[in-house]
């Protein structure tokens, strides 16, 4: 252990003190249990960030809370995962992921939840463990120079009160020109059809541009390969494993370009900087100080427990069917006062029964949803890569590949000496995003591909766009291991499957997207997939979920206890005006003003 060094995630917890530490080891104190038996009871179905969400929320308000989930680890596809074999002397093992976890700056339902989950030497909680990166790198292949784009650099924001149209244009377009060197012509027409957006009514966004794909909306098809790849596939199927010739334009538009670019680069409404990361595993620097957290408030949680069956009988939800993930033991059934499920929503609808359905319609609604692949492949090297302070897009790559080294964010860990055999000096963690173009090794889709080949290409398409220009920024000797998501099976097989897939946003997924509430009085939905203000798949939109969730039971309840509050998106308060004229002009059946086509 070297000198200074904070512990491992196992020594935190092992040495936890206290009730905190009794419960984190599955201990129930007496008093807990005697609360339990007068509190009123709620089952949560799902222990990802959604069902969590909801569980923290409800403990605080005095329910006694159970939460079932399918892993042996609780945190979903934000969960940390062991490599297996990969420990030696004493270190933990190598720490696997589903897909890097990111909290950009207009987050800020998550980062109020995670204020309050405490952390040693932190007075603000886990939320003082995110750290910022500064830059981001489109590494481009085919001997193409690289941009490195300094997030606090692009642009010269207006001043406060400032904004107008035309200053809004001068910073898109500025910053374009700066940042990605497209056609002065091409970037000219991207910042006028973001103002149309920016400018049009919540009417004409949720019934003219969520109808719209991306693609189509920016004339993507009629414009340069750059412009395609950087602001049509790079702003979609890169960041949100969406194609942007279906992803819908109020989607994108709304929360990729306005909440996250716009207000990021303003510092309008934002929680912090555009892109954060942990200062360590998933788990270690969140999941696992939370479950130690929610287990001090009471919450129970049975792992390894696959739900199978949400049970409706007489208007009511009567109990959940469930049994052992591993297939071992019989099925059972549990009960509560309230159910909340927060599933994914492909393991959700599987549960509801044709009775439940027929109750609330818009659980079959759902069936219209769609998710696909954005998975993880993390790269264990032997040397540190120098790619960015924060993460790298590959706009050129075949399989829409994104990344970011670990360790330089890590402050509190020292890689070799923590993780692993002591030879792997960082973690360049790998999100592949298209699975079904072919690769450059193989000629093969992702999926078509085993898993070593998976790797392999993956590897090669990361090298293609960095060592393109003559720098040797990867090479095969740095490769000390690898690891993938084990939730990926059957590829290289007539039938691959992901158990954990993502939510996509095909244009019309706005209308499929129940809400929080149902019509069945003890019954609730927690999940990316239920409408929010955030509407985007994200861990933003779980956390926001799992708050109108919990506000509905305590309404449905007659609760006195304080509502969650809910963040929604910033508006520029300038552009109100604007929006209220296009609303005339949308009921008009008129254009917005910007629409020049």
């Amino acid at each position: 252990m070297g000198p200074g060094r904070e512990r491992t995630r196992r020594e935190v917890l092992s040495a936890a003190g206290g009730i905190g530490g009794a419960l984190a080891l599955g201990a129930v104190a007496p008093a807990a249990v005697a609360a339990a038996d007068t509190r009123r009871s709620v089952a949560v179905l799902g222990g990802g960030v959604s069902g969590l969400s909801a569980a923290h929320e409800l403990a605080e308000r005095g329910y006694a809370v159970t939460v079932y989930e399918y892993y042996g680890r609780l945190g979903g596809k934000a969960r940390s995962m062991d490599v297996p074999g990969s420990a030696a002397g004493g270190r933990a093992p190598l720490p696997g992921e589903h897909g890097f976890r990111f909290f950009p700056g207009f987050y800020r339902n998550l980062p109020d939840t995670l204020r309050r989950i405490p952390f040693p030497g932190n007075p603000d909680g886990v939320h003082g463990n995110l750290r910022s990166g500064t830059e981001t790198r489109l590494a481009r292949s085919g001997g193409r120079p690289d941009v490195t784009l300094p997030f606090h650099a692009l642009t010269s924001p207006p001043a406060a009160g400032d904004l107008s149209v035309e200053a809004l244009r001068k910073l898109i377009a500025g910053g374009l020109d700066t940042a990605l060197h497209l056609p002065a012509d091409e970037v000219a027409y991207f910042a006028d059809r973001v103002l149309v957006h920016l400018t049009s009514c919540d009417r004409r966004r949720d019934e003219q541009w969520e109808k719209v794909p991306w693609w189509d909306f920016i004339k993507a098809g009629r414009m340069s390969y750059d412009y395609q790849r950087l602001l049509g596939v790079g702003l979609t199927r890169d960041l949100v494993a969406t194609k942007a010739e279906q992803a819908s334009t109020r989607t994108v538009a709304r929360t990729i370009i306005e909440a996250w670019l716009l207000n990021g680069i303003l510092g309008r409404g934002t929680d912090g900087d555009l892109d954060r990361v942990l200062n360590a595993p998933t788990s270690e620097a969140w999941i696992d100080p939370w479950e130690q957290h929610l287990r001090a408030l009471g919450v129970r949680f049975e792992l390894g427990t696959e739900v199978r069956q949400v049970v409706y009988e007489g208007g009511r939800i009567t109990g959940v069917r469930v049994a052992a993930s591993d297939g071992s033991g019989a099925e059972r059934t549990v009960t509560a006062d309230h159910y909340l499920s927060a599933l994914p929503v492909e393991h959700a609808r599987p549960t509801w029964g044709p009775a439940l359905r027929a109750a609330d319609p818009q659980l079959a609604a759902c069936d219209a949803l769609n998710t696909d692949w954005m998975v993880g492949v993390q790269f264990y090297l032997r040397r540190r890569p120098r790619i960015a302070h924060g993460h790298a897009i590959y706009p050129d790559s075949p399989w829409s590949l994104t990344t970011i080294d670990q360790a330089q964010f890590w402050d509190h860990r020292d890689f070799p000496a923590d993780y692993g055999d002591g030879r792997a000096v960082d973690c360049l963690s790998v999100c592949v995003s298209e699975w079904n173009q072919p690769g450059i090794l193989y000629g093969r889709t992702a999926k078509q591909c085993t898993r070593e080949q998976v790797v392999a290409e993956t590897w090669a398409q990361l090298k293609a766009a960095l060592n393109d220009t003559g720098e040797e920024v990867l090479s095969d000797g740095d490769l000390h291991t690898w690891f993938m998501d084990p939730a990926v099976t059957g590829l290289g097989g007539s039938a691959p499957a992901n158990r954990e897939q993502l939510l996509i946003h095909p244009a019309g997924t706005l209308y499929h997207r129940p809400s929080a509430a149902t019509r069945v009085p003890n019954f609730f939905l927690a999940g990316d997939y239920v409408r929010t203000d955030v509407d985007l798949a994200t861990m933003e939109g779980a956390n926001e979920s799992a708050r109108r969730a919990v506000n509905a039971l305590l309404d449905a309840d007659g609760s006195p206890e304080p509502r969650c509050r809910v963040w929604t998106l910033f508006r520029a308060p300038e552009l109100t005006a604007l929006q209220r004229v296009d609303d005339v002009r949308y009921r008009l059946g008129l254009p917005n003003t910007f629409d020049l086509g």
